[in-house]
């Protein structure tokens, strides 16, 4: 009998890799992931295309009423694949990334190889205001996992390839390389050397040529006029960075909470979708544009055509006064969160990557029209170019992906200096607002995903029950001196547990406090180990993370803590364990080839 096609591939790169030495082995690895990522751009925007085509008749031309139901559809679609056809197990975000990384040791499960190209699809090509890019980016590190999982690779190596996935995607998506490295490193947070560069280069570089040589040039979003940089217009650019800094930390917060509104909802999947379907088309119903992605309308301000973005809307027969499409632009700006967090909080799949560029054109452009409306003269597609740097800054918190993708996207660096200040100053006032980035806030509170704070990171990593030492001898409140001098002598450590008959903790002897005790055995005969004990100084849960253990040690001063679950004693952690662990941790984590 034959073996089986992709066996044979298997096989042959077994047999390759047998052949290579590790590091050769990771570079033609990430070039293998970078082709994969390359088709699969292509295959996501294949068939959110064809979806839409099919749902709308292909008369997506024009927006007609009945397009108000497709979100419905979608959001609908998308709970029935994800429920029956992936079991629930299907993990939306860029933050599962981080919570794999940290606490899984990068194993991302096999679904989501392909489950993101289905179920986003779905989404957005049904109207869903929500982006591809945290799909693809998914999808890739996904691949990245599993590749290294697949060969034995080991867990930094694992978790490079995870890194080389998720370039490989963004890079595919907007032919922009450059970017699609720097989103690995400031997204994921990934600390690596100059030479783990090199796979990441050469997976963002094989993604982004596949797709541009498949499309042609048919990425996501491209623009290939703007205007040059006058520097007279500097102040207003930094108005740009201060009011795109702002709008940043109101998208981030306010998304945050209609996400979680219609998420917890206790609803079945039918009413859900009813209710989170019907208020996107009661939105898109007076605000078209926020029907999909939105890129469309995005080339319409950047090529200034901004009349297009009222055509269909109720307000359309205002759309020649200049002050209403301002006004719309405004509104339409402010409601794209709400949009978004009812179209993945109500069940859809998709990411907050294209929304941030779309919030950012059109703020973009609002602000510039309102000058402009005032008598004075900005250039328009270039403050709506640079506006999608500063949102996506904010929002993502990071400034250097914003500012090469927008400069890689528009063919040229004119922009540089405005979109270095307009990123930059964005970026300083969300940080300083919301210490994390929207998609890892809660996980990174918790203690179950990575930060910009490396000893954070690595701490993240880290489990109670991993460090956690059992075998130390216990005592009972009841016995006597004698008792604790033969359990001393026995033991290998300094301190000591007291538990009762049904194994909780009552207190602890520490050998120091009591050495004069010891030595002076025949007046204090008759002491109790009850009179000896203490209270520990902190009690650590099992499920405390470790950053939350460090604190207590700091604040206790203290070098043992006794391990306690619901009264029940579990064991000691030292200071002493984390630290080798830690040790250990920032070996294995070091990109350093």
């Amino acid at each position: 009998m034959r073996a089986p096609k992709s066996n044979f591939f298997f096989q042959s790169v077994r047999f390759i890799q047998g052949r290579l030495s590790a590091r050769q082995f990771l570079f033609l690895a990430s070039v293998v992931i970078g082709l994969s990522m390359g088709l699969a751009a292509i295959v996501l925007k294949t068939f959110v295309h064809w979806v839409f085509v099919i749902a709308t008749f292909n008369k997506g031309a024009n927006f007609n009423y009945y397009y108000l139901f497709l979100p419905l559809l979608g959001i609908l679609f998308t709970q029935l694949v994800v429920r029956y056809f992936f079991k629930g197990r299907l993990r939306k975000g860029v933050g599962f990334v981080h919570e794999s990384v940290a606490n899984k040791s990068g194993i991302i499960p096999r679904e989501h190889m392909y489950g993101h190209i289905v179920t986003s699809s779905l989404t957005v090509g049904l109207g869903g205001s929500a982006g591809l890019e945290a799909p693809i980016a998914l999808t890739g590190a996904a691949f990245g996992s599993n590749f290294a999982q697949r060969y034995q690779l080991s867990y930094k190596d694992r978790i490079l390839l995870i890194a080389c996935g998720a370039a490989a995607g963004i890079g595919a998506a907007f032919n922009a390389p450059i970017a699609g490295v720097l989103f690995a490193i400031e997204v994921l947070l990934l600390d690596i050397s100059i030479s783990a560069f090199i796979p990441l280069i050469i997976s963002a570089a094989t993604g982004a040529l596949v797709s541009n040589i498949i499309l042609h040039g048919d990425i996501l979003l491209n623009f290939k006029a703007t205007q040059d940089f006058n520097y007279s217009n500097l102040p207003f650019y930094l108005l740009l960075g201060l009011f795109t800094g702002t709008v940043a930390v109101y998208h981030s917060r306010f998304f945050t909470r209609v996400e979680h509104y219609f998420r917890d909802r206790e609803f079945g999947i039918l009413q859900k979708s009813v209710l989170g379907g019907s208020a996107l088309a009661a939105l898109i119903f007076v605000f078209p544009t926020l029907f999909g992605e939105g890129y469309e309308s995005i080339r319409w301000l950047a090529d200034n055509q901004a009349g297009n973005v009222i055509e269909g809307s109720v307000l359309e027969r205002f759309g020649r006064n200049e002050w209403v499409l301002l006004i719309f632009v405004g509104f339409v700006m402010i409601f794209k969160a709400l949009a978004t967090g009812i179209t993945l909080g109500s069940g859809g799949n998709g990411g907050n990557f294209a929304p941030s560029l779309f919030v950012g054109a059109y703020a973009g452009f609002f602000l510039s029209r309102f000058f402009n409306l005032l008598d004075f003269k900005l250039p328009e597609s270039n403050f709506t170019l640079v506006g999608m740097a500063g949102i996506l800054s904010g929002v993502y918190h990071a400034p250097l992906t914003a500012i090469f993708l927008i400069a890689e996207i528009t063919g040229g660096y004119n922009l540089m200096i405005p979109l270095m200040i307009v990123s930059s100053i964005s970026y300083a006032m969300s940080r300083y607002f919301e210490p994390y980035s929207m998609d890892v806030k809660e996980l990174a509170k918790s203690g179950r995903a990575f930060t910009g704070d490396r000893d954070q990171t690595i701490l993240a990593s880290m489990k109670v029950y991993t460090i956690l030492e059992t075998g130390l001898p216990s005592v009972r409140p009841d016995d006597s001196l004698d008792i604790l001098i033969q359990k001393i002598s026995e033991g290998k450590r300094n301190i000591f547990p007291v538990l009762n008959d049904y194994g909780k903790l009552e207190g602890i002897i520490l050998l120091d406090s009591i050495r004069a005790v010891i030595f002076d055995r025949e007046p204090n005969q008759a002491l109790k180990v009850r009179d000896l004990m203490v209270q520990p100084p902190a009690l650590v849960s099992s499920n405390d993370s470790l950053d939350e253990v460090m604190k207590k040690f700091d604040k206790t001063g203290a070098w043992n803590l006794p391990v306690v679950d619901q009264g029940m004693y579990q064991g000691f952690v030292s200071k002493s364990a984390i630290f080798n662990s830690y040790r250990n941790k920032l070996r294995d984590s070091s990109f350093d080839y």
